[in-house]
């Protein structure tokens, strides 16, 4: 069975962990993903205080595994939530768009595991300092807000840099990139856009949809170096890309791009609204259940290893 010292550290069967996909990753998808042996994430996104105690709530009653929140730092009810999550007590929070540096003891004196997003060995180097558990390298293949570096060169320079145990993301959809982000050093992977065509996730069928759809070049960056969004091409990433050459500054673009996500999530208007996806979508053929989707990243990636073994020792 394929164990590394991340199943131990919060313990899950298997070292995949779901992205904290906002308005997606409720606590339906994040039980789903807990009950199949990885580790499920609910998105706190913007969402108030409030939403985040339902959800905390719900899935507690719907799985009896570890499960975690991810804190999106840019939200206005951040400090809220983060009160939330310490009071309601969840195994691990994920954080990102922001320092939790200020937030992580008090995070450890309720035994809550923190893992930050990063896309760069200086804020790694540095949230080490505060005592985080481990670290989410993402390369710029994910969906969403991406950094510049590519998950293959970013990994490998994460681990060399930190003492802690690091999670790979970005670009990982099966057995294949588990094996690979393990042999670059990594102890774990986090996995978003496969597990929003899953049968838990709430997000529309339309957006599932989309994803089924996607070619190999269909997801684009939006926006300025340092604030990249990657989505999936539609009129809303054409009309982004209209006012980038027009000349728009962050604060007509914020406002261009502000409630799209909801609208593609949510209502299923993947024209209009933000569809976030990483490069990965194109390998989109199916809508699975969370368990298939595990087995066959966890299998996959055993068979890969030990293939390589068997090699070694012939």
């Amino acid at each position: 069975m394929l164990k590394t010292d991340i199943c131990k550290l919060i313990n899950i069967k298997y070292p995949v962990i779901q992205g904290g996909m906002a308005w997606a990753a409720t606590a339906e998808l994040a039980a789903a993903v807990s009950n199949a042996g990885g580790l499920g994430i609910i998105g706190a996104g913007n969402a108030p205080a409030d939403v985040v105690i339902s959800e905390i709530r719900k899935a507690k009653e719907l799985t009896d595994k570890p499960f975690g929140v991810n804190v999106y730092f840019m939200s206005p009810f951040v400090d809220e939530v983060i009160e939330a999550i310490l009071e309601e007590g969840v195994a691990v929070v994920t954080t990102g768009a922001g320092n939790p540096s200020k937030y992580v003891q008090a995070f450890k004196d309720k035994g809550i595991k923190v893992f930050p997003l990063t896309s760069s060995v200086a804020l790694a180097r540095r949230l080490e300092k505060t005592g985080v558990d481990g670290f989410i390298a993402e390369g710029m293949e994910c969906g969403g807000h991406v950094g510049e570096l590519t998950t293959m060169a970013l990994v490998p320079q994460i681990v060399d840099a930190v003492n802690v145990p690091v999670i790979a993301a970005g670009g990982i959809f099966d057995g294949r990139g588990m094996a690979a982000a393990l042999c670059l050093g990594a102890q774990g992977v986090q996995m978003g856009t496969r597990f929003l065509a899953s049968k838990e996730c709430v997000a529309h069928d339309n957006y599932k949809q989309a994803l089924i759809k996607c070619k190999d070049r269909d997801t684009v960056l939006t926006g300025y170096s340092g604030h990249y969004v990657r989505v999936v091409k539609n009129k809303l990433s054409k009309e982004f890309d209209q006012r980038i050459k027009d000349g728009a500054g962050m604060e007509e673009l914020a406002e261009l791009g502000s409630g799209k996500l909801r609208m593609a999530v949510v209502d299923g208007d993947c024209q209009q609204g933000s569809v976030m996806a990483g490069q990965v979508a194109a390998m989109i053929k199916d809508i699975e259940s969370c368990e298939e989707i595990v087995q066959d990243v966890v299998l996959g990636a055993e068979k890969i290893l030990s293939s390589f073994c068997r090699k070694e020792g012939e």
